[in-house]
């Protein structure tokens, strides 16, 4: 007697996936929904048409496929994408000559900071897709020294340097005028006490000092406190990224309707929504793939995103990534996300 078990998405047999694994590649591949006869073709398996179509129809019936109202064939579903990418991909190892190609194109870079500003376009170029990068929080950078030049009045400008040789400069509208010499002695003792700290921990500690009681504090350690804490107050935020090759999404199909590039397109231009996203990658481990609406924001519905961290002695800096349609080659896009990553890492601990 034939089995009556309920086909589910955890249960799937091995035909099902090998099924779903076929049709989600054949579809990427070439755009256009997956019929039985090619299906039964493509998978390499002796089975009748209409066994094939009780297996689609199972997997219809479970959310993983979908049938267009003008093709007798199926296409993958946001939730068929997942299971192919959790469970049933055949990740395509890169060539050496891709790997050179990667590393030379980064090595391009004259320094750390010029360096994390290409990964986006380099991404871009190597994926013909949009690149994405965060760049590094500065909270996780370690402070070198600051230097304070007075300007008309009482603005300040301060020069921050951190220990990876990037400059931040502020303008800061002091209480009161001051001297040459004062500025000098403030920018002295911070360079002194908190030289190789981070920025997080350097503003911490500046802030604590300022809670305490300052008639303990010295004159010149309340003016440092007070300089302090206005050059780094400006840095709790979300930091910056920077995206490349917007215009390459255009060449899909599956995003050529002119009221999906125009949200998506608004979505780039506000980095809103993209910003957050990857600082959600940053608190994760390791590479993060959101497919379609798993993004939460409608303007990316149709795309998927491929992230991964990069590292700066040994600690999570900022994340790097690819944005292109749901239809992406996932096999090539993740292990070229990856290599990037930690090919970034390596070059920045060398730096």
């Amino acid at each position: 007697m034939a089995s009556t078990k309920r086909l589910t998405k955890e249960n799937l047999d091995e035909r099902a996936k090998h099924f779903l694994k076929v049709l989600v590649e054949r579809h990427i591949q070439d755009g256009e929904p997956v019929g039985s006869r090619a299906l039964a073709r493509d998978a390499g398996l002796d089975l009748s048409p209409a066994t094939v179509r009780n297996v689609m129809s199972d997997l219809e019936e479970l959310g993983l496929v979908s049938s267009p109202h003008t093709s007798a064939g199926r296409v993958p579903t946001e939730e068929g994408y997942r299971v192919f990418v959790d469970s049933l991909i055949t990740v395509k190892p890169l060539v050496p000559r891709e790997i050179e190609r990667l590393r030379q194109q980064l090595d391009a870079a004259q320094d750390a900071g010029r360096l994390v500003e290409m990964i986006s376009e380099v991404l871009s170029r190597v994926t013909h897709m949009a690149g994405v990068v965060m760049l590094p929080r500065r909270d996780a950078l370690a402070f070198r020294q600051i230097e304070f030049l007075p300007l008309s009045g009482t603005r300040t400008l301060a020069i921050l340097v951190t220990s990876r040789g990037e400059v931040l400069n502020r303008i800061i509208q002091a209480r009161r005028e001051f001297s040459r010499a004062e500025l000098e002695q403030t920018a002295n003792y911070l360079n002194r006490t908190f030289a190789g700290r981070t920025l997080h921990e350097m503003r911490q500690d500046l802030l604590r000092e300022m809670r305490e009681d300052r008639r303990r504090m010295d004159r010149l350690m309340r003016l440092a406190a007070e300089m302090g804490s206005e050059v780094l107050g400006g840095e709790d935020g979300l930091d910056e990224c920077i995206i490349s090759g917007q215009t390459n999404l255009m060449d899909f199909d599956d995003l050529a309707d002119m009221g999906r590039l125009r949200a998506l397109f608004d979505a780039f231009t506000r980095k809103h929504d993209i910003l957050h996203l990857l600082d959600a990658c940053m608190k994760a481990e390791g590479l993060q793939i959101f497919i379609g609406r798993e993004s939460g924001y409608r303007d990316l519905t149709h795309c998927s995103l491929v992230t991964a961290p990069y590292e700066i002695d040994d600690e999570v800096a900022g994340v790097l990534g690819v944005i292109g349609p749901t239809r992406m080659a996932y096999d090539r896009i993740i292990p070229i996300v990856d290599l990037t990553a930690r090919l970034v890492g390596a070059a920045l601990k060398q730096a």
